[in-house]
């Protein structure tokens, strides 16, 4: 088989995650296709509701399951409840030289489906992935981030390396099996780096956000204003990274596709006055203690006017929200504040 970077960026690649056995991974999949089959099923009563009975009614179904919804996480303990922290391999403690030595770790196991047929979420995937850059890169795939970190001004992003002094790093915590809330374990990331290795900021998070919506939006201004410097990425760049792909799916958002690296929102409304789905992108965060979430909510731009606008890009709202405490759901919380950050300056 072939796989290319583009499989194993969006996740097609067949290359395992932490579980092993490909029993547990195609019932775990279609638990969560029957689930998504019953949402739509419910989706779809609503409409019909709404249609035939008028807004009114459905609108109280909306608040309260927005309410049941809101109650029940307030009242749940986080951290208990995701299973993928029971698999063994997130706890490896052995430290791994170079990227290219951890691949030690799945090189020689099966494929789970043929290359570009499926999507699996794969950390391995990215290990893979961070291979590939350090072999077209000619240096190792730490040297190359760190570099790459301190063009983006992302001062306060290193390597999660237990021996390192690091100022301000935080406890990370979990819930044990009497939910009770412990420190985290320590565990060595040097095999996954690419995938779950860096220690980052909400500063630096943002920063990293901002250099990306920037050379998304880039190329719009781009023959009105010739003293705008180019964005970090070619905006084309950015738009193929933020571009659903095929076969592809994402678990914390139902409305999203996964693109590459990131999961992507696509622009949609069926119905006047009713429902707008606005384009964005995002990206959850799960370690052992920890949970993260990035955000970014680009402006919608109107090119007619671009160069009448007296401020150049990036032109929208970028949500970061980082967590020392495991299995966190994050994402519903971070569109909510975008888009309340966005409903604001519309107003304005």
């Amino acid at each position: 088989v072939t796989i290319t970077t583009r499989m194993l960026v969006s996740h097609l690649s067949g290359i395992r995650h932490y579980e092993k056995d490909i029993t547990k991974v195609k019932e775990e999949k279609e638990k969560v296709n029957r689930a998504l089959k019953l949402t739509k099923s419910h989706q779809d009563k609503e409409q019909k509701e709404k249609e035939g009975k008028g807004i009114e009614k459905t609108d109280c179904v909306k608040h309260k399951k927005e309410h049941d919804s809101e109650t029940k996480s307030r009242h749940s303990k986080p951290g208990r409840s995701d299973k993928e922290f029971e698999q063994e391999e997130y706890y490896l403690k052995e430290k791994f030289e170079s990227v290219i030595e951890s691949l030690k770790i799945f090189k020689n196991d099966p494929l789970f489906f043929k290359p570009g047929s499926q999507f699996l979420y794969s950390t391995y995937g990215f290990t893979l992935l961070s291979a590939v850059v350090e072999r077209a890169s000619g240096q190792k795939f730490t040297d190359y981030m760190l570099k790459m970190f301190r063009d983006l001004d992302m001062l306060s992003t290193v390597l999660d390396d237990n021996e390192a002094m690091i100022y301000n790093r935080a406890r990370c915590y979990i819930y044990n099996k009497k939910g009770r809330l412990v420190n985290a374990p320590y565990v060595d990331n040097s095999y996954k780096w690419a995938g779950g290795g860096f220690l980052s900021s909400v500063g630096d998070l943002l920063k990293f956000g901002n250099a990306l919506l920037y050379s998304y939006q880039a190329g719009q201004f781009k023959n009105r204003n010739s003293k705008l410097l180019p964005g970090y990425l070619k905006p084309g760049t950015v738009a193929m990274m933020w571009t659903p792909v095929p076969k592809t799916e994402v678990s914390w958002d139902r409305d999203g596709k996964y693109a590459m690296a990131w999961a992507v929102v696509e622009k949609n409304q069926q119905y006047g006055c009713c429902r707008q789905q606005r384009h964005y992108a995002s990206h959850t965060g799960g370690a052992v203690g920890a949970s993260s979430v990035l955000l970014i909510l680009p402006e919608e731009l109107d090119p007619e006017a671009v160069g009448a606008w007296p401020e150049a890009p990036p032109r929208g709202v970028i949500v970061t929200i980082i967590c020392n405490m495991q299995s966190v759901s994050l994402s519903s919380t971070a569109l909510k504040i975008a888009r309340e950050f966005d409903k604001e300056k519309r107003a304005q």
